[in-house]
Protein backbone atom coordinates (compact mmCIF):
# COMPACT_ATOMS: atom_id res chain seq x y z
CA UNK A 1 0.00 0.00 0.00
CA UNK A 2 1.09 3.57 -0.59
CA UNK A 3 1.79 5.11 2.83
CA UNK A 4 -0.90 7.44 4.14
CA UNK A 5 1.10 10.50 5.10
CA UNK A 6 -1.36 11.21 7.90
CA UNK A 7 -0.08 8.09 9.64
CA UNK A 8 3.41 9.60 9.66
CA UNK A 9 2.36 12.62 11.68
CA UNK A 10 3.62 12.15 15.20
CA UNK A 11 4.39 14.86 17.71
CA UNK A 12 8.01 15.03 16.65
CA UNK A 13 10.63 17.69 16.18
CA UNK A 14 12.65 17.94 13.00
CA UNK A 15 16.39 17.54 13.16
CA UNK A 16 17.97 19.11 10.08
CA UNK A 17 20.35 21.83 11.25
CA UNK A 18 22.08 23.01 8.06
CA UNK A 19 23.70 22.00 4.80
CA UNK A 20 27.46 21.69 4.51
CA UNK A 21 29.86 21.91 1.57
CA UNK A 22 31.45 18.49 1.15
CA UNK A 23 34.77 20.07 0.20
CA UNK A 24 35.18 23.12 2.47
CA UNK A 25 32.78 22.47 5.37
CA UNK A 26 31.11 25.84 4.79
CA UNK A 27 27.56 25.95 6.20
CA UNK A 28 24.46 26.81 4.18
CA UNK A 29 20.96 27.41 5.54
CA UNK A 30 18.44 24.61 5.32
CA UNK A 31 14.94 25.16 3.94
CA UNK A 32 16.17 27.04 0.89
CA UNK A 33 16.77 25.86 -2.66
CA UNK A 34 20.41 24.98 -3.31
CA UNK A 35 22.36 23.28 -6.03
CA UNK A 36 26.13 23.02 -5.60
CA UNK A 37 28.15 24.97 -3.05
CA UNK A 38 30.02 28.15 -3.91
CA UNK A 39 33.06 26.08 -4.89
CA UNK A 40 30.96 23.81 -7.11
CA UNK A 41 30.84 20.78 -4.80
CA UNK A 42 27.91 18.72 -3.45
CA UNK A 43 26.10 19.88 -0.32
CA UNK A 44 25.46 17.41 2.51
CA UNK A 45 22.51 17.53 4.92
CA UNK A 46 23.51 17.67 8.59
CA UNK A 47 21.33 16.71 11.56
CA UNK A 48 21.16 17.24 15.28
CA UNK A 49 22.19 13.63 15.92
CA UNK A 50 22.14 14.07 19.70
CA UNK A 51 18.53 15.15 19.38
CA UNK A 52 17.72 12.17 17.19
CA UNK A 53 19.39 9.82 19.67
CA UNK A 54 17.18 11.18 22.45
CA UNK A 55 13.95 10.22 20.68
CA UNK A 56 14.67 7.39 18.22
CA UNK A 57 15.15 3.86 19.47
CA UNK A 58 15.52 0.54 17.68
CA UNK A 59 12.24 -0.54 19.24
CA UNK A 60 10.40 2.51 17.91
CA UNK A 61 11.88 1.92 14.49
CA UNK A 62 10.78 -1.73 14.51
CA UNK A 63 7.21 -0.71 15.30
CA UNK A 64 6.87 1.35 12.15
CA UNK A 65 5.82 0.24 8.64
CA UNK A 66 8.64 -1.39 6.65
CA UNK A 67 9.19 1.45 4.23
CA UNK A 68 11.72 4.11 3.28
CA UNK A 69 10.16 6.65 5.63
CA UNK A 70 10.58 4.64 8.84
CA UNK A 71 13.84 6.45 9.70
CA UNK A 72 12.29 9.87 9.14
CA UNK A 73 14.22 11.55 11.97
CA UNK A 74 17.27 11.04 9.72
CA UNK A 75 15.54 12.39 6.63
CA UNK A 76 15.20 16.01 5.45
CA UNK A 77 11.44 16.34 4.79
CA UNK A 78 10.17 18.39 7.71
CA UNK A 79 6.43 18.19 7.08
CA UNK A 80 4.73 14.91 6.21
CA UNK A 81 2.31 16.75 3.92
CA UNK A 82 5.21 17.32 1.52
CA UNK A 83 6.03 13.61 1.12
CA UNK A 84 5.46 12.46 -2.46
CA UNK A 85 5.14 8.69 -2.15
CA UNK A 86 4.50 5.85 -4.57
CA UNK A 87 4.93 3.16 -1.91
CA UNK A 88 8.67 2.87 -1.24
CA UNK A 89 8.82 -0.40 0.66
CA UNK A 90 11.88 -1.98 2.25
CA UNK A 91 13.68 -4.13 -0.32
CA UNK A 92 14.63 -7.74 0.45
CA UNK A 93 18.01 -9.37 0.91
CA UNK A 94 18.04 -12.46 -1.30
CA UNK A 95 20.72 -15.03 -0.55
CA UNK A 96 22.47 -16.62 -3.50
CA UNK A 97 22.91 -20.36 -3.02
CA UNK A 98 23.36 -22.26 -6.27
CA UNK A 99 25.40 -19.65 -8.14
CA UNK A 100 28.01 -19.36 -5.37
CA UNK A 101 30.12 -21.95 -3.60
CA UNK A 102 31.79 -19.81 -0.95
CA UNK A 103 31.38 -20.55 2.74
CA UNK A 104 30.19 -17.05 3.54
CA UNK A 105 26.85 -15.40 2.81
CA UNK A 106 26.35 -13.68 -0.53
CA UNK A 107 23.24 -11.53 -0.32
CA UNK A 108 21.62 -9.44 -3.05
CA UNK A 109 19.84 -6.28 -1.99
CA UNK A 110 17.18 -6.33 -4.69
CA UNK A 111 16.30 -2.72 -5.40
CA UNK A 112 14.20 -3.65 -8.41
CA UNK A 113 11.22 -4.03 -6.05
CA UNK A 114 10.93 -0.25 -5.58
CA UNK A 115 8.50 2.01 -7.49
CA UNK A 116 9.51 2.42 -11.16
CA UNK A 117 11.63 -0.71 -10.75
CA UNK A 118 14.94 0.74 -9.56
CA UNK A 119 16.82 2.23 -6.64
CA UNK A 120 16.61 5.62 -8.31
CA UNK A 121 13.22 5.90 -6.60
CA UNK A 122 15.02 6.36 -3.27
CA UNK A 123 16.97 9.44 -4.24
CA UNK A 124 14.35 10.96 -6.48
CA UNK A 125 11.46 10.65 -4.01
CA UNK A 126 13.50 12.64 -1.49
CA UNK A 127 14.62 15.24 -4.02
CA UNK A 128 11.13 15.73 -5.44
CA UNK A 129 9.53 15.85 -1.99
CA UNK A 130 11.96 18.56 -0.93
CA UNK A 131 11.52 20.40 -4.23
CA UNK A 132 7.78 20.50 -3.70
CA UNK A 133 8.27 21.69 -0.13
CA UNK A 134 10.53 24.49 -1.37
CA UNK A 135 8.16 25.66 -4.11
CA UNK A 136 9.68 24.16 -7.27
CA UNK A 137 7.22 23.98 -10.17
CA UNK A 138 9.56 22.92 -13.00
CA UNK A 139 12.66 20.70 -12.90
CA UNK A 140 15.01 18.89 -15.26
CA UNK A 141 17.63 16.16 -15.15
CA UNK A 142 19.92 14.07 -17.36
CA UNK A 143 19.55 10.29 -17.21
CA UNK A 144 20.81 6.99 -18.53
CA UNK A 145 17.27 5.69 -18.03
CA UNK A 146 16.12 4.65 -14.59
CA UNK A 147 16.63 7.97 -12.81
CA UNK A 148 14.59 9.70 -15.48
CA UNK A 149 11.78 7.17 -15.08
CA UNK A 150 11.64 7.77 -11.33
CA UNK A 151 11.90 11.52 -11.85
CA UNK A 152 8.99 11.53 -14.31
CA UNK A 153 6.78 9.48 -12.00
CA UNK A 154 7.41 11.47 -8.83
CA UNK A 155 7.22 14.84 -10.57
CA UNK A 156 3.85 13.87 -12.05
CA UNK A 157 2.62 12.89 -8.60
CA UNK A 158 3.91 16.16 -7.14
CA UNK A 159 2.54 18.37 -9.92
CA UNK A 160 6.03 19.46 -11.03
CA UNK A 161 6.72 19.87 -14.76
CA UNK A 162 9.60 17.53 -15.69
CA UNK A 163 12.07 17.67 -18.58
CA UNK A 164 14.53 14.83 -19.17
CA UNK A 165 17.54 14.48 -21.48
CA UNK A 166 19.03 11.06 -22.20
CA UNK A 167 21.71 9.61 -24.49
CA UNK A 168 20.26 8.45 -27.80
CA UNK A 169 21.07 4.79 -27.06
CA UNK A 170 19.19 4.77 -23.73
CA UNK A 171 17.13 1.54 -23.51
CA UNK A 172 13.85 2.04 -25.34
CA UNK A 173 11.76 0.84 -22.41
CA UNK A 174 13.23 3.61 -20.24
CA UNK A 175 12.57 6.36 -22.78
CA UNK A 176 8.97 5.26 -23.28
CA UNK A 177 8.48 4.88 -19.52
CA UNK A 178 9.66 8.45 -18.96
CA UNK A 179 7.29 9.77 -21.62
CA UNK A 180 4.36 7.66 -20.42
CA UNK A 181 4.72 9.09 -16.92
CA UNK A 182 4.37 12.65 -18.09
CA UNK A 183 7.84 14.08 -18.63
CA UNK A 184 9.11 15.76 -21.79
CA UNK A 185 11.98 13.47 -22.82
CA UNK A 186 14.63 14.19 -25.45
CA UNK A 187 17.26 11.85 -26.91
CA UNK A 188 20.68 13.49 -27.25
CA UNK A 189 23.56 12.45 -29.50
CA UNK A 190 25.99 12.42 -26.60
CA UNK A 191 26.62 10.88 -23.17
CA UNK A 192 25.01 11.66 -19.82
CA UNK A 193 27.43 14.47 -19.00
CA UNK A 194 26.50 16.09 -22.32
CA UNK A 195 22.87 15.80 -21.25
CA UNK A 196 23.81 17.40 -17.96
CA UNK A 197 25.22 20.41 -19.80
CA UNK A 198 21.84 20.87 -21.48
CA UNK A 199 20.13 20.81 -18.08
CA UNK A 200 22.53 23.46 -16.80
CA UNK A 201 22.07 25.65 -19.85
CA UNK A 202 18.29 25.31 -19.63
CA UNK A 203 18.41 26.30 -15.98
CA UNK A 204 19.85 29.66 -17.00
CA UNK A 205 17.29 30.21 -19.76
CA UNK A 206 14.16 28.52 -18.41
CA UNK A 207 14.81 28.74 -14.71
CA UNK A 208 14.00 25.09 -14.09
CA UNK A 209 15.52 23.45 -11.03
CA UNK A 210 18.55 21.28 -11.82
CA UNK A 211 18.03 17.86 -10.26
CA UNK A 212 21.18 16.25 -11.69
CA UNK A 213 23.05 13.67 -9.61
CA UNK A 214 24.71 15.34 -6.60
CA UNK A 215 23.85 18.82 -7.89
CA UNK A 216 21.16 19.11 -5.22
CA UNK A 217 21.47 17.90 -1.60
CA UNK A 218 18.64 15.43 -1.18
CA UNK A 219 19.16 12.50 -3.53
CA UNK A 220 22.02 11.46 -1.23
CA UNK A 221 19.59 11.42 1.68
CA UNK A 222 17.19 9.17 -0.18
CA UNK A 223 19.94 6.78 -1.26
CA UNK A 224 21.24 6.83 2.32
CA UNK A 225 18.23 4.74 3.28
CA UNK A 226 19.90 1.73 1.64
CA UNK A 227 22.49 1.80 4.41
CA UNK A 228 19.90 2.40 7.14
CA UNK A 229 17.81 -0.54 5.89
CA UNK A 230 20.76 -2.83 5.42
CA UNK A 231 22.09 -2.38 8.96
CA UNK A 232 18.65 -3.04 10.44
CA UNK A 233 18.08 -6.11 8.24
CA UNK A 234 21.40 -7.54 9.43
CA UNK A 235 20.48 -7.15 13.11
CA UNK A 236 22.28 -3.82 13.49
CA UNK A 237 25.45 -5.11 11.95
CA UNK A 238 27.11 -4.36 8.63
CA UNK A 239 28.43 -6.85 6.07
CA UNK A 240 32.11 -7.47 5.54
CA UNK A 241 31.99 -6.22 1.96
CA UNK A 242 29.54 -4.23 -0.19
CA UNK A 243 29.80 -4.36 -3.98
CA UNK A 244 28.10 -1.30 -5.40
CA UNK A 245 27.57 -0.48 -9.11
CA UNK A 246 29.10 2.97 -9.38
CA UNK A 247 28.30 5.64 -11.94
CA UNK A 248 27.48 8.90 -10.19
CA UNK A 249 28.03 7.10 -6.87
CA UNK A 250 25.21 8.74 -4.91
CA UNK A 251 24.28 5.49 -3.19
CA UNK A 252 27.82 4.65 -2.15
CA UNK A 253 28.28 8.13 -0.71
CA UNK A 254 24.86 7.97 0.97
CA UNK A 255 25.45 4.59 2.59
CA UNK A 256 28.82 5.73 3.93
CA UNK A 257 27.05 8.73 5.47
CA UNK A 258 24.32 6.46 6.89
CA UNK A 259 26.81 4.23 8.71
CA UNK A 260 28.43 7.25 10.41
CA UNK A 261 25.03 8.58 11.49
CA UNK A 262 23.97 5.17 12.84
CA UNK A 263 27.17 4.95 14.87
CA UNK A 264 26.47 8.42 16.31
CA UNK A 265 23.05 7.13 17.41
CA UNK A 266 24.61 4.07 19.06
CA UNK A 267 22.77 1.73 16.68
CA UNK A 268 25.96 0.22 15.26
CA UNK A 269 29.60 0.19 16.31
CA UNK A 270 32.70 1.42 14.50
CA UNK A 271 32.90 -1.53 12.11
CA UNK A 272 32.46 -0.58 8.47
CA UNK A 273 32.04 -2.73 5.40
CA UNK A 274 34.72 -2.62 2.75
CA UNK A 275 33.13 -0.57 -0.02
CA UNK A 276 33.89 -1.82 -3.52
CA UNK A 277 33.02 0.56 -6.36
CA UNK A 278 32.17 -1.57 -9.39
CA UNK A 279 32.50 -0.08 -12.85
CA UNK A 280 32.48 -1.36 -16.42
CA UNK A 281 35.78 -1.76 -18.24
CA UNK A 282 34.45 0.55 -20.97
CA UNK A 283 33.81 3.36 -18.48
CA UNK A 284 36.00 3.18 -15.37
CA UNK A 285 37.13 6.65 -14.29
CA UNK A 286 36.95 5.77 -10.57
CA UNK A 287 39.04 2.64 -11.05
CA UNK A 288 41.72 4.58 -12.90
CA UNK A 289 41.79 7.30 -10.23
CA UNK A 290 41.81 4.76 -7.38
CA UNK A 291 44.70 2.81 -8.85
CA UNK A 292 46.64 6.01 -9.54
CA UNK A 293 46.12 7.28 -6.00
CA UNK A 294 44.32 10.35 -7.26
CA UNK A 295 41.66 12.37 -5.40
CA UNK A 296 39.65 13.26 -8.49
CA UNK A 297 38.78 11.20 -11.56
CA UNK A 298 39.47 12.50 -15.05
CA UNK A 299 36.68 12.18 -17.61
CA UNK A 300 36.59 8.81 -19.34
CA UNK A 301 36.59 9.29 -23.10
CA UNK A 302 34.58 7.08 -25.51
CA UNK A 303 32.62 5.50 -22.66
CA UNK A 304 30.75 2.33 -23.63
CA UNK A 305 29.16 -0.63 -21.82
CA UNK A 306 25.98 -2.70 -21.85
CA UNK A 307 25.47 -1.57 -18.24
CA UNK A 308 24.13 1.86 -19.22
CA UNK A 309 23.39 2.89 -15.64
CA UNK A 310 27.10 3.01 -14.77
CA UNK A 311 28.18 4.68 -18.01
CA UNK A 312 29.05 7.98 -16.33
CA UNK A 313 32.26 9.44 -17.78
CA UNK A 314 32.67 12.07 -15.04
CA UNK A 315 31.10 12.22 -11.58
CA UNK A 316 30.60 15.41 -9.57
CA UNK A 317 31.16 13.48 -6.33
CA UNK A 318 34.31 11.64 -7.47
CA UNK A 319 36.33 12.70 -4.42
CA UNK A 320 33.57 11.54 -2.05
CA UNK A 321 33.38 8.13 -3.73
CA UNK A 322 37.14 7.67 -3.62
CA UNK A 323 37.33 8.80 0.01
CA UNK A 324 34.65 6.30 1.11
CA UNK A 325 36.31 3.46 -0.78
CA UNK A 326 39.74 4.19 0.64
CA UNK A 327 38.55 4.92 4.19
CA UNK A 328 36.73 1.60 4.27
CA UNK A 329 39.70 -0.43 3.09
CA UNK A 330 37.83 -1.24 -0.09
CA UNK A 331 38.77 -0.81 -3.72
CA UNK A 332 37.47 0.10 -7.17
CA UNK A 333 37.29 -2.55 -9.87
CA UNK A 334 36.24 -2.80 -13.52
CA UNK A 335 34.60 -5.79 -15.18
CA UNK A 336 34.13 -6.25 -18.91
CA UNK A 337 30.83 -6.64 -20.70
CA UNK A 338 31.32 -10.34 -21.39
CA UNK A 339 31.71 -11.00 -17.65
CA UNK A 340 28.58 -8.93 -16.98
CA UNK A 341 26.56 -10.93 -19.50
CA UNK A 342 27.83 -14.24 -18.12
CA UNK A 343 27.02 -13.20 -14.54
CA UNK A 344 23.50 -12.14 -15.49
CA UNK A 345 22.82 -15.48 -17.19
CA UNK A 346 24.32 -17.55 -14.38
CA UNK A 347 22.40 -15.96 -11.51
CA UNK A 348 19.14 -16.08 -13.48
CA UNK A 349 19.50 -19.75 -14.39
CA UNK A 350 20.90 -21.02 -11.10
CA UNK A 351 19.21 -18.81 -8.51
CA UNK A 352 16.16 -17.52 -10.41
CA UNK A 353 17.06 -13.89 -9.79
CA UNK A 354 16.98 -11.69 -12.88
CA UNK A 355 19.59 -9.02 -12.28
CA UNK A 356 19.98 -5.85 -14.28
CA UNK A 357 23.34 -5.49 -16.07
CA UNK A 358 24.64 -3.13 -13.38
CA UNK A 359 23.67 -5.62 -10.67
CA UNK A 360 25.27 -8.44 -12.67
CA UNK A 361 28.46 -6.37 -12.74
CA UNK A 362 28.64 -6.63 -8.94
CA UNK A 363 28.40 -10.44 -9.12
CA UNK A 364 31.14 -10.51 -11.76
CA UNK A 365 33.26 -8.25 -9.54
CA UNK A 366 32.64 -10.52 -6.54
CA UNK A 367 33.79 -13.54 -8.54
CA UNK A 368 36.84 -11.63 -9.69
CA UNK A 369 37.62 -10.55 -6.13
CA UNK A 370 37.51 -14.15 -4.91
CA UNK A 371 39.80 -15.31 -7.70
CA UNK A 372 42.30 -12.52 -6.97
CA UNK A 373 42.24 -13.05 -3.18
CA UNK A 374 40.77 -9.62 -2.47
CA UNK A 375 37.67 -11.25 -0.98
CA UNK A 376 37.68 -14.17 1.46
CA UNK A 377 35.35 -17.11 0.87
CA UNK A 378 34.06 -16.67 4.43
CA UNK A 379 33.10 -13.00 3.97
CA UNK A 380 29.51 -11.86 4.33
CA UNK A 381 28.97 -9.99 1.09
CA UNK A 382 26.14 -7.76 -0.12
CA UNK A 383 25.68 -7.11 -3.83
CA UNK A 384 23.40 -4.30 -4.94
CA UNK A 385 21.02 -5.08 -7.78
CA UNK A 386 19.93 -1.59 -8.67
CA UNK A 387 16.97 -2.34 -10.97
CA UNK A 388 14.65 -5.01 -12.27
CA UNK A 389 16.20 -7.01 -15.08
CA UNK A 390 12.87 -6.73 -16.89
CA UNK A 391 13.71 -3.13 -17.78
CA UNK A 392 16.53 -4.19 -20.10
CA UNK A 393 16.74 -6.07 -23.41
CA UNK A 394 16.69 -9.83 -22.84
CA UNK A 395 18.17 -12.55 -25.07
CA UNK A 396 15.82 -14.03 -27.69
CA UNK A 397 13.76 -17.15 -26.95
CA UNK A 398 12.68 -18.43 -30.36
CA UNK A 399 11.89 -22.13 -29.92
CA UNK A 400 8.44 -23.00 -31.27
CA UNK A 401 6.09 -25.94 -31.59
CA UNK A 402 4.05 -26.42 -34.75
CA UNK A 403 0.70 -27.99 -33.82
CA UNK A 404 0.17 -29.07 -37.45
CA UNK A 405 3.05 -31.54 -37.03
CA UNK A 406 3.58 -34.45 -34.61
CA UNK A 407 5.40 -33.37 -31.45
CA UNK A 408 8.56 -35.34 -30.66
CA UNK A 409 8.69 -34.97 -26.86
CA UNK A 410 12.06 -36.72 -26.71
CA UNK A 411 13.64 -33.61 -28.24
CA UNK A 412 12.13 -31.14 -25.79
Amino acid sequence: MIPDNRNLVEARPTFVTHLECSATGEHYPADRLHNLSRVGKPLLVRYDLAGVRAVLTKELLASRPADLWRSRELLPVRSCEHIVSLGESTTPLVQLTRSVSAAGEVLVKDEGRLPTGSFKARGVVMAVSMARALGVTEAAMPTNGNAGAAFAAYCSRAGIRATVFCPQDTPEVNVREIAAQGASVYRVNGLIDDCGKLVGAGHKVRGWFDMSTLKEPYRIEGKKTMGLELAEQLGWDVPDVIFYPTGGGTGLIGMWKAFHELEALGFIGSKRPRMVAVQAAGCAPMVRAFEAGETHARRWENAHTIASGIRVPAAVGDFLILDAVRSSGGYAVAVDDSAISAALAEVARKDGLLLCPEGAATFAAYRQGLAEGRIKASDRVVLFNCASGLKYPLPPADQRIDLSQPVDFTTL
